[in-house]
């Protein structure tokens, strides 16, 4: 489908309503669809401007039920984060507009700016990329939002965790009895709740295309789970992506990282322990709905059972790293 095609594809509520939310003189010239999103509809918007140049805008909109939540709560809480983040130097996309109930267009939608660059899942650059990584999350838990976002939620409790085919039935046992304690007290920052290597751009040198030399952060997206809550959550969240990407040592090297960054954890261990148990725990439920999104981006080698022994391996590594 060619981009006159994808622009005629969007429901015509949703195209008046982009329309309304452009500059004076610019039109829409085309549209392509964006792949790896696990819960949207993703497009990115050619807008023809007065001067005859072009930008682009993102649109995304929720057209099916989701794991995170009533899609109007995530559309309210990206829109309120990307507002929170303009000007702290966090290379988040700028808001357009919001139409979270579907009051102007045929599902929740909402339109923001388009940044540079393309996210990296390939292994290659990897140890240059980590503590730039660890670096940018550092900064994200540096802002200090005017408007607290709404507090955290787990969905995974110690009844849902589903341990994979072969697993040691003695580690998990014991991670999971990790959760069934009472969540330890914290001192709550501003969380992106979705940080991994697909949601970070990078911008490339043609020359360098897996971002082993001047790779540098072009931006962080999908702030649709941002909330308020320990930095441990998106300190564990990140490295059990890392781990099921590229193997359990670098999930581990990535709280290192973290911390050689100036971030703060959680002091006592078997506090920290709490919170990094939970998040792969977390990914025993979907492992297959994660594993897909990588393989359509190249990663062809991470079936679901290959994911599934990556998440076991890293479970194991912490429980005897931090257990």
């Amino acid at each position: 489908m060619n981009q006159l095609d994808e622009v005629a594809s969007l429901r015509p509520l949703t195209l008046a309503w982009v329309r309304r939310h452009l500059e004076a003189g610019e039109r829409i010239v085309g549209a392509e669809a964006l792949h790896g999103g696990a819960t949207a509809d993703m497009r990115r918007l050619a807008i023809g401007t007065r001067d005859g140049g072009t930008r682009h805008l993102v649109l995304r909109s929720f057209v099916g039920p989701t794991r995170q939540g009533p899609t109007e709560d995530l559309l309210r809480r990206e829109a309120d984060a990307l507002t929170t983040l303009t000007g702290t130097g966090v290379p988040a996309p700028g808001l357009v507009a919001v139409d979270p109930t579907a009051a102007h267009c045929e599902f929740p939608s909402l339109l923001m700016t388009h940044l540079p660059g393309r996210t990296v899942l390939g292994e290659e650059g990897l140890e240059r990329r980590l503590p730039m990584l660890a670096r940018q999350l550092v900064a994200v838990h540096a802002v200090r939002p005017t408007v607290r976002p709404r507090e955290y939620m787990a969905l995974t409790t110690a009844d849902t965790v589903v341990p994979p085919v072969g697993a040691d039935a003695a580690v998990w046992a014991a991670a999971t009895d990790v959760i069934r304690r009472p969540p330890p007290r914290y001192e709550g920052r501003l969380l992106h709740g979705d940080f991994q290597p697909g949601n970070v751009l990078f911008d490339l040198p043609p020359e360098d295309p897996a971002g082993a030399a001047d790779a540098r952060i072009t931006g962080v997206v999908d702030w649709a789970a941002a909330s308020w809550g320990p930095t441990d959550l998106d300190v564990a969240h990140c490295p059990t992506n890392l781990a099921l990407l590229h193997g359990p040592a670098w999930g581990l090297r990535f709280t290192e990282a973290y911390q050689a960054a100036g971030g703060m954890l959680t002091a006592a261990a078997d506090e920290r322990l709490y919170w990094q148990v939970r998040k792969p725990l977390a990914f025993s439920e979907e492992v297959q709905s994660v594993a897909q999104p990588w393989r359509e981006a190249g990663r062809t080698e991470l079936t679901t059972r290959a994911v599934e022994e990556r998440l076991d391996a890293y479970v194991t590594s912490l429980m005897n790293a931090l257990g």
